[in-house]
């Protein structure tokens, strides 16, 4: 019988990949019959966010904790890394796992604070992109993978969500000098059940966080060339939400688009699957992004951008793929509108999806990156 262990999750931001990693990590763990727990920001996410974790709450037998945690470095990381550790400390747990730069930073530190008061705690950590995504001739980029190098004696394990992930880690920061996991991002069997578009869906769908990082702002900017190509009125649908939508409303404006383009605030990956025909994923970087996967495994066709892990999805010389350019995406998003049928085909099936990209497989590789960590493997 295995053995049953007590698992907190740290991280910052509950939107986004890293929380649909968490949730389907978590829910899979409580299945094996683990405890398990989230410790994460209170300062961020909504309504929707707040559904979930409505859902969740029952099922964690170490609950929900959240406190303010500020995204940036600074004189408020003191009051709340303290906040942060009282809660980790009452949990007592076996597993720390990391998840993002904030998260890895807090996990792996509070499990050292931990282990000299003798707990025997495992410290794990997935970056998810998090710090990996700046540039290394930066001062900035210098500082925290100067930072990564030194957390890095503080951790058991590094876990990471894609080949491209890993490749990234070692050119910036080096070889890791501990046990470290590649573990693919996982989808359970009914993702894999197609959506089907309504009858008024906009042509053209984004779904995400609203910050450049993800290129909303290429999305908008490839719209007014998307219809010179096609020679026709497209709309669109933009759903999410983050620091810059303000900004994103403003330039649609600007481009006599208000009339074609719908803001809608977060809403389950499915039911926006269905608002739109063609699914565009403009980032300008990624790790391992959820979104990829699920409006795959549900049936659309997308056009996205050869950044992070994408191209280990659709293969490294897929034609689906472009560079983050509005000019590009404009190019690849006519092609798609103008030939649906043919464009479809460009796409992985679902079957080859499933085979790589599971949640159980998933669930279970990271399992044994856990006893590893506690010598017990």
């Amino acid at each position: 019988m295995t053995e049953k262990l007590r698992i907190v999750h740290c991280f910052r931001s509950p939107v986004g990949g890293i929380f649909r990693h968490v949730r389907d990590l978590a829910q899979a763990q409580v299945t094996a019959g683990h405890a398990v727990g989230i410790v994460c920001d209170s300062t961020t996410g909504g309504d929707f966010e707040e559904h979930l974790f409505a859902q969740m709450k029952e099922m964690l037998a170490l609950g929900v904790s959240r406190t303010p945690m500020q995204r940036h470095v600074g004189p408020g990381d003191i009051a709340s890394a303290w906040r942060t550790y009282r809660i980790i400390k009452e949990l007592k747990p076996d597993i720390l796992h990391g998840h993002g730069a904030k998260g890895g930073v807090y996990a792996r530190m509070f499990g050292s604070l931990l282990r000299v008061s003798r707990s025997r705690v495992a410290r794990l950590y997935s970056p998810h992109g998090g710090s990996l995504h700046y540039d290394e001739g930066t001062l900035t980029g210098k500082l925290f993978f100067g930072l990564e190098r030194l957390m890095e004696r503080f951790s058991d394990h590094l876990l990471f969500v894609s080949d491209y992930e890993r490749r990234t880690f070692i050119r910036k920061i080096g070889p890791p000098n501990v046990a470290n996991s590649l573990v693919y991002n996982g989808l359970t069997a009914p993702e894999f059940d197609p959506v089907v578009a309504e009858a008024d869906a906009a042509d053209l769908l984004y779904i995400g966080m609203m910050r450049d990082l993800k290129g909303p702002d290429l999305f908008i900017a490839a719209l007014p060339e998307v219809e010179k190509r096609l020679g026709r009125e497209v709309g669109a649908v933009m759903v999410g939400d983050g620091e810059d939508l303000p900004r994103y409303k403003a330039e649609v404006s600007r481009l006599g688009f208000a009339s074609r383009v719908k803001f809608l605030d977060p809403m389950p990956a499915r039911r926006a699957f269905a608002l739109g025909r063609l699914i565009v994923v403009p980032s300008r970087a990624e790790a391992m992004p959820y979104i990829v996967l699920e409006a795959l495994a549900a049936g659309l066709p997308m056009v996205a951008t050869a950044v992070g892990g994408i191209p280990e999805i659709f293969g490294q010389n897929s034609p689906a793929l472009v560079y983050p350019d509005a000019g590009e995406l404009a190019e690849k998003m006519a092609e798609a509108l103008a030939d649906p049928a043919s464009y479809r085909m460009l796409m992985p099936t679902p079957a080859e999806l499933q085979a790589r990209f599971g949640a159980g497989v998933m669930a279970a590789a990271i399992e044994k990156a856990y006893f590893a960590a506690l010598g017990r493997s």
